[in-house]
């Protein structure tokens, strides 16, 4: 986990198998390809939290349920990890909203076969399946595909910002997230600064 300050606020980049939950300003960052970045947040304590799993089994089936395969277990309990995390900052589970990222195929997407390759994919069923189960409302997505994507989600708004993986503008990029990061900072700040205090 790599910890950024600017201003009064911070940025956080999260790695595959980590997560963070916070209630200050914040921008938290992560790159996905096949994992799945669950965001969550808590409209009501403005607590937001953000989880980053990938499947640890090198052979998935697409068919087998997922409360029998070693994928299913990892996914549960990366997202058991950030609800609770959350709940003990305060949020109450009821007012948990979603918003999730990633599950690519990037290797090899004309695969059909049960395979490494198939893990974006059942990737993406899980966290569907798991938000369906758990009842939590999931208010945007973008999963699936064959691209990566670099996502950075403000405690602010509550809002992500997604952009394609290119490695051939890295340089160009990299100055745009850090402009989208330090900006969302800026208007958490800027809305701090509004609220009077009684």
């Amino acid at each position: 986990m790599k910890i950024e300050k600017y201003q009064n606020g911070e940025r956080v980049t999260i790695s595959p198998g980590e997560l963070y939950v916070t209630g200050g300003p914040c921008v938290i960052s992560t790159l996905l390809g096949s994992c799945i970045a669950a965001c969550l947040y808590d409209p009501v304590r403005r607590i937001i939290g953000m989880n980053h799993f990938m499947l640890s089994n090198p052979r998935y089936s697409k068919e087998l349920p997922l409360n029998i395969t070693d994928a299913g277990r990892y996914g549960i309990h990366a997202m058991d990890l950030l609800i609770n995390a959350m709940m003990a900052q305060g949020t109450d589970r009821r007012h948990v909203r979603a918003k999730i990222f990633g599950g690519a195929t990037i290797i090899n997407p004309e695969s059909s076969k049960d395979n490494f390759f198939c893990v974006g994919q059942v990737n993406c069923r899980f966290i569907l399946q798991y938000m369906e189960k758990e009842r939590i409302p999931v208010e945007a997505m973008d999963i699936g595909g064959d691209f990566g994507r670099v996502i950075h989600f403000s405690n602010g708004d509550f809002a992500v910002h997604r952009r394609k993986v290119d490695s051939r503008r890295s340089d160009k990029l990299a100055q745009r997230d850090r402009y989208c990061w330090q900006k969302a900072i800026e208007q958490q700040q800027e809305a701090l600064t509004e609220i009077e205090l009684w």
